[in-house]
């Protein structure tokens, strides 16, 4: 199949990657893998039996008028351990090669039928300024969009960083939720081809 490239032109690519039919139950299994996979899922609070204290019982068990209790640690106590605390998890979803391949390639196919995906030859500034990436942008008007180049450059990257909803991978960090989330993408041709290798 033919991609049109933003200048004129035009440029061969997979049929496999980027005319694949769209599966919607796939692509929502690999965003919500991959966005639950982000999660640190470091909260760690305290059972009766780690919080600090309580090693006597706090008055005698008869006589006081006052409910029997064995330590000031208990989970109805203020400063008490919790009955059912949270504990450190794990939430990454296992999601093999092959269905997460799949799932790329119906986004990239997607993109291409919504006409998402700006082909360009090269994409490259000529100096590390966010002046310099704006008018790039907007030759192609574009304002919103996910840049996919062969490599990062470090001036490419310093000229966007400041920019609201752009952003700038290289082909090899491409993700479904950066994919998905983008109202353009901008890819250039060597981008396109390594993509093609990872993908097919």
């Amino acid at each position: 199949m033919n991609l049109n490239l933003a200048a004129g032109g035009s440029v061969e690519a997979s049929e496999i990657v980027f005319g694949r039919k769209f599966n919607e139950a796939l692509v929502h299994q690999v965003v919500n893998a991959y966005l639950v996979g982000s999660r640190q899922g470091t909260r760690k609070q305290k059972t009766r039996s780690e919080v600090s204290g309580g090693g006597r019982k706090p008055w005698r068990q008869k006589g006081t008028g006052r409910a029997r209790a064995g330590t000031i640690r208990s989970p109805i106590w203020v400063g008490g351990g919790r009955a059912f605390p949270a504990r450190c998890q794990d939430y990454n979803q296992k999601v093999n090669r092959k269905m997460y391949r799949a799932a790329m390639q119906c986004i990239l196919a997607e993109l291409v039928r919504q006409e998402r995906i700006v082909l360009v030859e090269k994409f490259a500034i000529t100096e590390a300024k966010t002046k310099a990436m704006v008018k790039n942008l907007s030759e192609l008007k574009v304002y919103d969009a996910l840049v996919v180049i062969e490599a990062v450059e470090a001036d490419l990257y310093l000229a966007t960083r400041n920019i609201p909803k752009v952003d700038v991978v290289d082909a090899s960090s491409i993700n479904p939720v950066s994919l998905v989330a983008s109202e353009k993408v901008i890819m250039t041709v060597g981008a396109l081809k390594k993509i093609e290798e990872m993908l097919s």
